[in-house]
């Protein structure tokens, strides 16, 4: 790791310096306070030790410096000084020191601070990589009150996946395929954007995850990447409510644009987690439960929202189905018990 060393003293300077290199790690050296601003500024280093006795700049004022510099701010920084009065001390982890060290130095003190600082540096540098793959995997498909609880706890996204109930959501358009058809692209695409746009929001109204666009189609989960113990009535919620927008969502368009939007919705365990690296990730879940509730969408017409039995049972009776009957779908054996929502009781 890089390590800046500034102190105006050459021979103090040249001894630190060596301790660092034989340490194994790059050392850059500043001999005043206006340089070791610079020296901060381009070499960005892991590290800063910082003699507080300086001409041009003082080490207090190089420190409150680089904390208020949004690129330099996350810098370590150890002062280095001859001052031995308890407010000089007070005064340099006030304005943003990590640590303070006193002259004259024992060098296997010097040696355990220097690592004991570039070790909290590397935790925090990892902690700010997980935070920013949260960022990119989460926050334009989950809630903003899901992402802000995965940013406190990153351990909570890994690679790998775990076996969880869920409930998952399949939505999509009537008819679009047939539209395409006869649409110029551009059109085509802004109108889907729309129809994409309505039943995101709803969404994640209900608390639901957003988990990947299949042509005019949505596939979201809810019950994850947290708990949520209403996940069933959550996502049967926003089926209801994307339905019931519809009316005036579709004023915004001629006739023969106005789509309905069908729903397949199951419940049961699948497998939730992140495939991919640490740097690109895909959240999802892959299982029996997920082809299950697409099958049930391919069944469902003219904007209805069919449900599996799995899901009827978690409502507890709060909405009204009518019953659709046994459905034989692609590649099960068994038929599903399937039920139409109407709307909540």
């Amino acid at each position: 790791m890089k390590i800046l060393v500034a102190d105006d003293h050459a021979s103090g300077r040249q001894v630190i310096m060596d301790i660092i290199a034989a340490m194994g790690h790059e050392v850059v050296a500043a001999e005043d306070g206006p340089s070791a601003l610079l020296q901060a500024r381009l070499e960005m280093p892991d590290l800063v030790i910082l003699d507080v006795e300086m001409p041009g700049l003082s080490g207090f004022e190089v420190c409150k410096l680089l904390r208020a510099e949004e690129a330099t701010s996350r810098m370590s920084i150890i002062m280095l000084t001859a001052l031995h009065e308890t407010e000089d001390r007070v005064r340099g982890l006030n304005i943003g020191a990590d640590d303070y060290l006193i002259k004259p130095f024992a060098v296997k003190e010097l040696m355990a601070r220097i690592e004991k600082r570039l070790e909290a540096k590397r935790e925090a540098d990892a902690l700010r990589d997980r935070q920013a793959v949260i960022r990119q995997v989460f926050e334009r498909y989950v809630p903003p009150h899901v992402v802000e609880r995965l940013l406190q706890d990153p351990s909570l996204v890994k690679l790998g996946g775990e076996m969880q109930e869920v409930t998952v959501l399949f939505a999509d358009l009537e008819g679009f395929t047939r539209m395409s058809e006869h649409m110029h692209p551009e059109k085509l695409l802004s109108i889907l954007n729309h129809y994409h746009d309505l039943v995101v929001n709803l969404v994640l109204q209900h608390h639901g995850t957003v988990n990947k666009f299949i042509g005019d189609g949505v596939m979201a989960l809810f019950n994850t990447p947290l708990p949520d113990p209403r996940h069933a009535g959550q996502a049967v919620g926003a089926a209801l409510a994307i339905r019931d927008a519809l009316t005036e969502f579709h004023r915004q368009f001629e006739p023969a644009h106005r789509l309905p939007i069908n729903f397949g919705l199951h419940t049961g365990p699948a497998v939730v987690g992140n495939v991919g690296t640490a740097q690109i990730m895909d959240f999802t879940a892959v299982g029996d439960t997920v082809n299950l509730a697409a099958r049930l969408r391919e069944h469902a017409h003219g904007g209805q929202i069919l449900i599996s039995d799995k899901t009827h049972a978690q409502l507890a009776g709060r909405a009204e189905v009518r019953i659709v009957g046994p459905q034989q779908v692609k590649n099960r054996s068994e038929p599903v018990m399937t039920y139409e929502v109407l709307q909540w009781r």
